[in-house]
């Protein structure tokens, strides 16, 4: 049977000061009173039933989400401890999953992207399914076709096409974040070379015997883990085992030598639709519709004199937010707290976060 499991953790500070423990990034209702793990879930009901749609994020987050998400049932909540990274949270999963369903094919998607349309995107999650159940040698990925030579996301290089599937081509490696030079290159080439989206598909079977053969430290204790899911002892096991796990990503840990292995056949699936990684206010912004003067807003109250490409945005439909003669800037104003700086030092905002928990401890984080 078809499961659809949407990994939905991460803090998501470069989303601050909106983005806060209590609300993280996945959960803010950003995009017309929506948040992007409800449009993620909006997706995928459109491919699996609800009974079958899973989410996994940390503990304590189960509430807020099972609040936020009414499609959403308790005992299709899998809650980490603690976050150990993407192998340990899909894993764990995936044995879950195999341990109702041994014949459990999983995709595998985040909490923290804009897709459109999504008919495309259904479509082609469709494809991915049906290749990843041709095979049971095959992990399947989806590599989004390149818009610009973006150096802030890792590449896929296809190789031959894939046997079973005119749709899917064969990965030949995994090419980290590039610089500028190098991704015009990948860019100029994208019949060949793919953004690497995070979203996959295969086998929760063949997941999990590759994740025995290539980190083989983590399998035995998550298997460990899976046996006790929803019993008693499910609690205190998650809470010994799981702080122990060696914390890597899916694609260090199983995709990257899995491409090399002759026991797998890693496959991408190219995938037209617009894929946007919400991780940033710059990121964000684009997601908005501009004025003459490409300014954009959250679609809160706001009055901007003389300004140009400034972002306003608050959590306060009351709250008028006015500025005169900016440019370039982020305005984001929250009941707690108040963001204001040049839209070049985004990036540093994860910075700015560090700080202001040292010098005002936990208060306004």
């Amino acid at each position: 049977m078809r499961y659809a499991l949407i990994i939905a953790g991460g803090s998501g500070t470069r989303l601050w000061p909106m983005s806060t423990r209590d609300l993280p990034k996945q959960l803010i209702p950003l995009f017309g009173g929506k948040s992007l793990l409800e449009l993620a879930v909006e997706r995928l009901l459109g491919l699996v039933g609800a009974e079958n749609l899973y989410v996994c994020a940390g503990s304590s987050m189960r509430d807020v989400m099972l609040r936020t998400i009414p499609s959403l049932s308790a005992d299709n909540f899998i809650a980490e401890p603690m976050g150990r990274d993407t192998l340990n949270a899909i894993a764990l999963s995936c044995a879950v999953l195999r341990r109702q369903d041994p014949d459990a094919t999983v995709g595998v998607f985040t909490a923290d992207q804009l897709i459109e349309p999504v008919e495309t995107f259904q479509q082609i999650v469709e494809q991915g399914f049906s290749v990843a159940e041709a095979a049971d040698d095959l992990l399947v990925t989806f590599g989004v076709e390149p818009t610009h030579p973006a150096t802030g996301y890792g590449y896929l290089e296809l190789t031959d096409k894939l046997p079973e599937s005119d749709a899917a081509s064969l990965v030949g490696t995994f090419k980290e974040k590039p610089d500028l030079e190098t991704a015009r290159t990948y860019l100029a080439a994208k019949d060949r070379f793919l953004w690497n989206s995070g979203m996959f598909v295969w086998k929760a079977e063949t997941l999990l015997r590759a994740v025995e053969q290539f980190a083989p430290e983590n399998h035995g204790p998550i298997l460990e883990l899976a046996e006790s899911w929803g019993t008693e002892a499910w609690e205190e096991l998650a809470n010994t085992i799981y702080p122990t796990l060696k914390k890597i990503s899916i694609d260090f840990a199983v995709m990257e030598p899995a491409s090399r292995a002759p026991d797998y056949r890693v496959a991408a699936i190219p995938s037209p639709f617009r894929w946007l990684d919400v991780g940033s206010w710059p990121s964000y912004q684009t997601t908005l519709d501009p004025d003459d003067a490409n300014n954009t807003s959250s679609g809160c109250p706001n009055t901007l004199l003389d300004c140009k490409n400034t972002l306003v945005a608050s959590d306060d439909p009351d709250h008028l937010v006015a500025a005169i003669g900016l440019e370039d800037v982020i305005i984001v104003r929250t009941a707690k707290a108040t963001l204001v700086c040049r839209a070049q030092d985004a990036e540093r905002i994860k910075q700015l976060h560090a700080a202001v928990g040292e010098q005002h401890g936990d208060a306004y984080l």
